[in-house]
């Protein structure tokens, strides 16, 4: 039975380590690495694998900033709802 390598046995960071920037330069570089060739089946394989669990990481950041960003927006938002002032009688907001 083979045994899987782990980041640790390769000494490379752990992808979960990686903040955004560093993940997205090492996928860059492993992109460039499976494009250029010249690798063995089972090295392209690993470095594939790598590749996948970065394109993972980056997104994971991504969808973090995302949410961080709508929940800031909807902080906006509500704030900006609760500065209408109703300067008719009419009940209506500014129309």
């Amino acid at each position: 039975m083979a045994t899987r390598k782990t980041d640790a046995d390769t000494e490379e960071p752990s992808v979960d380590d990686l903040g955004y920037e560093q993940a997205r330069d090492e996928l860059v570089a492993v992109v460039r690495t499976l494009e250029q060739g010249g690798l063995d089946l089972d090295a392209s394989l690993t470095l594939w694998e790598r590749g996948e669990a970065l394109a993972r990481r980056c997104e994971e950041h991504l969808e973090g900033a995302r949410r961080r960003i709508e929940t800031a927006l909807g902080d906006v938002d509500a704030d900006t709802d609760s500065d209408i002032v109703d300067d008719d009688d009419d009940g209506d907001l500014g129309d």
